[in-house]
């Protein structure tokens, strides 16, 4: 199994605008424009109430790196590094309702979710096995790093993988500077990412005792009759 490479996020820049108006009746006459009501905190400086433009921010939150990414939100040029903390979205509709920033400072550790790519399963000695079940118990990962050190994603190369293998926490490379805080609650906390095993039915059909099996007692007695 080899735990492959790991690539640093990059900035994307998004325009928003200064919001005026709060309320419920506020952000309903945003949304009907065509606008997300937003706010940005943190990093030592008051919230601030902001509006995206809904189609951009649609196209750009199809894109695993809108989640991942440290987000450059520029207001008539002034731009605030953030990274994206909560989003609201319609319960059926396809719309956001709202957006939550946080400010990322440079000089200061933060914490993100970070996905994992799993790459050649389909080529590996258990993906190509009959009956062999490839488990990613894990999609993303939390990590702990300074802005500069994180990872947009992390690459896990299966490539090698057998029956019976286990990809745990503490098998992921990670670039320096950037750590998992999981593994520091302890042992049990260093949980499975990836697990190949026997498929349920193959279980079944292992555990299922056959004809030749079954006591004789257990054999009808009309032959008996």
């Amino acid at each position: 199994m080899k735990v492959s490479d790991i690539t640093m996020a990059t900035t994307h820049e998004i325009n928003v605008e200064r919001r005026a108006d709060e309320g419920k009746g506020a952000s309903r006459r945003l949304r009907n424009a065509g606008k997300i009501p937003a706010i940005v905190y943190g990093g030592g400086l008051d919230p601030v109430s902001i509006q995206l433009d809904h189609e951009k921010v649609w196209l750009a939150q199809q894109h695993e790196w809108f989640y991942s990414s440290i987000l450059d939100l520029s207001l008539n040029g002034d731009v605030q590094k953030v990274l994206l903390r909560d989003m609201q979205r319609h319960p059926f509709k396809q719309l956001i309702m709202h957006l939550d920033f946080q400010r990322v400072d440079a000089n200061q550790t933060l914490r993100a979710k970070v996905p994992l790519h799993f790459l050649n399963q389909d080529t590996s000695p258990a993906g190509k096995t009959a009956g062999v079940l490839v488990l990613h118990e894990l999609n993303e990962v939390e990590v702990s790093c300074l802005p500069k050190d994180l990872p947009e994603f992390i690459e896990i190369d299966l490539g090698a993988l057998a029956l019976g293998d286990i990809i745990h926490l503490s098998d992921l490379k990670l670039p320096a500077g950037v750590e998992l805080p999981e593994l520091k609650l302890g042992k049990e906390h260093d949980v499975a990412v990836v697990i190949a095993k026997h498929g349920r039915e193959d279980v079944a059909e292992d555990a299922a005792p056959g004809a030749a099996d079954v006591p004789a007692a257990k054999v009808s007695k009309k032959d008996d009759k």
